[in-house]
């Protein structure tokens, strides 16, 4: 026999008003729900969300314009405070696709942390380019293939390298990720810490990797560690596999002061990301600046917290579908590789 339901959670203080009817977004339905539905709210260390939320206050939506003082005012409140405020003022829905589905896909990524030199030698091989001189007047753009292998497109990018760093993996994960942070050594001998984010690709279709690996039965581990241990067995391959993703990424150079390194690039809305508090969606699900509740059962990371919609990717499509932020480095990058997890959302609106 199958296991009895789980009780319903209690109903939480001031959450029993009349709820309002269902909201349409071009690619999601919001089903009004009591907070009692959302997995672990009475839980979350909801502090640590309130950073991201002020960032979102520096470009609400228009809903949210109203709350914003509130919210930066709540920012020393406690945790029963806050709570006790989102329950008064904002009315949690359950994000469905159009068809009423309610289970979607997490998946996550990171800011990658390279070390890097202003020219090439000692190893620095691998180009990091600023958009290339007539960037616009073609598109699409030259293939990935195209740019390592043309003449023409390789003057298109002469004097345009950023910085150079050593591994074409790595590299093509920056690409990937749409920004990253460099440790650049200098000519003059001086280390730079700086930002490269995203400033634009060559308009070609973005090719998973992983996806080139399992169509052509190589690997059966498409997370990156898979990839890479793939890799190591069979260096060879290595431009091969590059080339299997024609979308290539153009970057420009960000200063990284000390409080701009706490915090990850600059997303979709025009503010800073917060790791562990900050997520990718499909817009026409989910505005940027919503406070979404998060809920994703392992195996990698069981999650149930308050994050922010404030960034979004090509990848990301769909209504109940998020990129998470992890932050940077190796350690937020091996968890972005390995996370692809099912997936629950409820957006926060005010009353």
């Amino acid at each position: 026999m199958p296991p009895p339901p789980a009780p319903a959670a209690a109903p939480l203080a001031g959450d029993d008003r009349p709820l309002p009817g269902p909201i349409v977004q071009p690619k999601s339905r919001w089903v009004p729900v009591r907070w009692a539905e959302l997995p672990g709210f009475q839980d979350d260390a909801l502090h640590e969300a309130w950073n991201a939320w002020i960032r979102s206050c520096e470009r609400p939506v228009a809903p949210f314009v109203a709350l914003c003082a509130e919210v930066r005012q709540l920012s020393i409140a406690t945790l029963e405070e806050q709570r006790a405020w989102m329950v008064a003022r904002l009315q949690p829905y359950r994000v469905e696709t159009l068809e009423g589905a309610a289970e979607g896909l997490l998946t996550a990524y990171y800011e990658p942390f390279l070390d890097a030199a202003r020219q090439p030698g000692n190893g620095f091989g691998v180009p990091l380019y600023r958009l290339p001189a007539g960037f616009g007047q073609r598109k699409p753009w030259y293939t990935r293939q195209q740019i390592d292998t043309l003449p023409e497109a390789q003057a298109a990018l002469q004097g345009r390298a950023i910085a150079w760093v050593r591994d074409p993996i790595e590299a093509l994960v920056l690409h990937i990720q749409g920004s990253g942070r460099l440790r650049i050594a200098e000519p003059d001998g001086s280390t730079t810490l700086v930002r490269v984010a995203f400033a634009g690709t060559n308009d070609q279709p973005y090719q998973s990797v992983g996806r080139w690996l399992l169509d052509q039965g190589l690997t059966r581990d498409a997370t990156w560690p898979g990839i890479r241990a793939w890799l190591a067995q069979n260096p060879q391959r290595t431009q091969e596999l590059l080339w299997s993703n024609p979308r290539y990424v153009f970057f420009r150079e960000e200063p990284l002061p000390p409080l701009d390194a706490q915090f990850g690039p600059r997303g979709a809305q025009g503010v800073p990301l917060t790791p562990g508090r900050s997520i990718a969606v499909d817009r026409l699900s989910i505005p940027y600046g919503t406070p979404v509740w998060l809920a994703s059962p392992g195996p990698q990371a069981a999650l149930q917290r308050l994050v922010l919609a404030q960034d979004t990717g090509s990848a990301i499509v769909g209504a109940v579908r998020a990129d998470y932020f992890t932050g940077w480095g190796p350690e937020a990058g091996d968890i972005a590789g390995r996370l692809k997890q099912p997936l629950r959302l409820w957006v926060l609106w005010p009353r």
